[in-house]
């Protein structure tokens, strides 16, 4: 175990003061995101969904951001999974990006609502139609006996769907989650790293505070 505690890096490729930063964290995250797009970050788009269940119990995954705007950042899935039954339950969440080449993380918390159906479909439509087959034929987060299950659901769908466009299943679609606080993290020498929080005080309103490492 000792190798494990011995792993360590310094960070030294920027710093984050507050007289660089916009003053709107959703201009903030643009900024930083077209930083990243252009260092060729492979999935830069990942980040990390943390939800919990009505008593409070946690779960966390992998998910891709698949848009943001000015309203919040959206993200798509499976309304029966694990993680769609728990913001059923309790609507509240936190994403987080981690960006190790340039040494970023980004933290947001905020309420998560379903987009339309018509904003679903559009984004369904754009899908390869691997990715389609799957939506419908794979029960996510429930047991399956076996991958042969899985891949028997995937043939049945194909030809369900052989000579007819495959439209969105009504139990798959997109979230958005619309912040009340986003942090911007940037790694500094000896884990002094940069702080900067934004929490929201009414529309459009945000509050701007350095956060100790």
């Amino acid at each position: 175990m000792d190798h494990i505690a011995a792993i360590r890096k310094e960070y030294k490729l920027e710093s984050l003061h507050e007289k660089q930063i916009e003053q709107n964290p959703f201009k903030q995250f643009e900024k930083w995101w077209h930083e990243v797009v252009n260092s060729n970050i492979d999935e830069a788009n990942a980040m990390t969904l943390a939800t919990a269940d009505k008593a409070g119990k946690p779960s966390a995954r992998i998910v891709l951001l698949k848009g943001f705007t000015h309203e919040g950042f959206l993200f798509f899935t499976n309304y029966e999974s694990h993680k769609g039954h728990e913001l059923k339950e309790n609507p509240q969440a936190c994403l987080v990006f981690f960006w190790k080449e340039l040494e970023r993380q980004v933290r947001i918390e905020g309420l998560v609502e379903k987009i339309s159906a018509a904003e679903s479909d559009e984004y369904f439509d754009s899908r390869p139609a691997g990715s389609k087959i799957g939506a419908w034929a794979s029960p996510q987060s429930h047991v399956i006996a076996s991958r042969e299950v899985l891949e028997e659901k995937v043939a049945s769908v194909e030809e369900r769907f052989a000579h007819t466009e495959i439209k969105r299943p009504q139990h798959w679609g997109g979230y958005i989650l619309k912040p009340s606080l986003i942090e911007f993290w940037q790694g500094r020498p000896s884990r002094l790293h940069d702080r900067i929080q934004y929490t929201l005080v009414e529309k459009d309103n945000w509050l701007i505070e350095r956060l100790a490492p």
